[in-house]
């Protein structure tokens, strides 16, 4: 993949993870707006939170770090790729289908599992009902993220980015209808939910087709190849274990506290955002690339990508991590605050999405670190340290619960993911070279830092200017819209003032897009 390449692969899957993003927290303000942070909703984000979890296990997580490697070394040798892409098709399918059948057997497990705090009351009910409902969403969205991943090793980036958009939109579709017909909103949000799985898989397998890939369903069989995808995988679905259960931790002490699923929820879909754009986008790309390029032995190719790759997401995630912490508090009351999300709600999320905040720059760090490994088919220490972060989260998360209640929570995930890029980064030593930071890297971080804690002093005072406008019903919109703008001219003129970015690296893209 050339640079222009892996520039537009990131500016595409960006823009339409961004859209996905956009759409995603019009669908949770609608939810919040509906439902609050009542029974119905905690149930709700408990229930979907179970499909989503497995997901990870055998979607774009584990199964997507040993197919998509080898899959690109497949197509860029031409060593029959189409084969070796429908006999992992088939074993996904499978092996999911079967989970599919036993989870919604243990559906109240799951849900105890989750959060226990909901037993005896009737949100341990609606979950479990929930739970039944929406559990078929990982067979599909599973497949689908298989075809992603094939797509993305194939440079195909739009319909694999696309996609999840689909599903926030039949969610909001449901909202509307169930408001308008007197539907029970639950069930209608629970419905919606594997019928937009269905709608994504198939957007992705006619992008397949079009590719040259029209994968076909055939009989599961243990070959080499499947043999070698397993031996790969199953570190990695430890390691995504491992990441789950630090989710588990999380939501179990939010369960013991009234409203705080909804809190922690509404926080971490807003920090998403650009977590998503970017780290996302870059995980996405990053790692076909580097797979090309160490089958072709262009180890000055890849460490220039990987460090292009870091420039990126710390030029946009620094000053963002900067800004939830800032102005966390009218963020959220100005997005969030109408209907049933009440002024008491606001003060317990934004205080979730400032501790978030801080760790955003290490949940992208990882996004780019990964890649490093999964390339080289070594997922073994990607586990490692992910055990270490598991144990760092559950001894914050327990141990700072009986003294910050629910926050606990946030600072748990917040610490382990600084732990985790931290060991990703030392790790990376050992491929010499390959992951050395270059010179244009090491000058422009403290000069990045530096911008961004400059935006930080003038959105607090722009907060000071605009306070009452930032809470009046008539004017809360237009103040925030100031605020962030203010907070993007004040980090982009610092940034060219600073040395962190130069006007002459965007006219250079331009021109070789031309």
């Amino acid at each position: 993949m050339q640079p222009i390449r892996l520039i537009r692969g990131f500016l595409s899957v960006g823009a339409w993870t961004l859209a996905s993003r956009v759409v995603g927290f019009v669908r949770d303000v609608m939810i919040a707006a509906y439902l609050g942070t009542g029974p119905v909703a905690q149930a709700y984000t408990i229930a979907f939170s179970l499909p989503n979890m497995f997901r990870r296990f055998f979607g774009e997580g584990a199964f997507n770090t040993a197919f998509v490697p080898m899959f690109a070394k497949r197509l860029e040798a031409e060593e029959n790729a189409h084969g070796f892409a429908e006999e992992a098709f088939a074993g996904l399918f499978s092996v999911v289908l079967v989970l599919s059948l036993i989870a919604h057997v243990a559906m109240p497990w799951l849900i105890l599992m989750q959060a226990a705090g909901f037993k005896g009351d009737e949100r341990f009910d609606l979950a479990v009902m929930y739970g039944r409902i929406c559990f078929p969403y990982v067979l599909f969205i599973s497949l689908t993220a298989m075809l992603s991943g094939l797509l993305n090793a194939g440079g195909r980036f739009l319909a694999a980015a696309a996609a999840p958009v689909l599903m926030n939109l039949i969610l909001i579709a449901a909202m509307l209808l169930a408001d308008r017909n007197g539907w029970d909103m639950g069930m209608a949000m629970s419905w919606s939910t594997p019928v937009s799985g269905i709608a994504q898989f198939f957007t992705c397998w006619w992008a397949a087709k079009r590719m040259g890939f029209p994968l076909r369903l055939r009989r599961p069989r243990l070959s080499p190849d499947m043999k070698q995808l397993l031996r790969i995988a199953a570190p990695a679905v430890l390691a995504g274990g491992v990441v789950q259960v630090n989710l588990l931790v999380g939501r179990q002490i939010g369960s013991f506290f009234d409203g705080a699923i909804s809190w922690l929820t509404n926080a971490d879909r807003l920090y998403q955002l650009p977590l998503g754009v970017v780290g996302i986008a870059i995980g996405i790309v990053l790692l076909p690339d580097i797979s090309r390029r160490l089958k072709a032995e262009d180890t000055a190719g890849g460490r220039h990508a990987y460090n292009r790759a870091a420039e990126f997401a710390l030029f946009l995630t620094v000053p963002a991590a900067v800004a939830l912490v800032v102005a966390a508090y009218p963020l959220i009351s100005v997005l969030f605050k109408r209907g049933a999300f009440l002024e008491s709600d606001v003060g317990p999320t934004a205080l979730a999405l400032a501790i978030y905040g801080v760790g955003l720059p290490a949940f992208v760090l990882q996004k780019v670190l990964q890649p490093l490994y999964f390339a080289r088919e070594d997922t073994r220490k990607p586990f490692r340290f992910a055990v270490w972060s598991m144990v760092v989260n559950a001894v914050a998360a327990l141990g700072l619960a009986p003294f910050i209640g629910f926050a606990a929570a946030a600072w748990g995930t917040t610490i382990a993911g600084w732990t985790m890029a931290a060991q990703l980064w030392l790790g990376t030593r050992a491929f010499g070279e390959a992951a050395e930071l270059d010179a244009r890297l090491r000058h422009r971080l403290p000069r990045i830092v530096a911008a961004s804690a400059v935006m930080g002093v003038v959105l607090w005072g722009l907060m000071q200017l605009l306070d009452q406008a930032l809470l009046t019903q008539g004017t809360r919109y237009l103040a925030l819209a100031a605020l962030v703008l203010g907070g993007m001219a004040s980090y982009g003129l610092a940034a060219v003032a600073l040395g962190a970015f130069r006007p002459s690296d965007l006219r250079a893209g331009l021109r070789r897009q031309r």
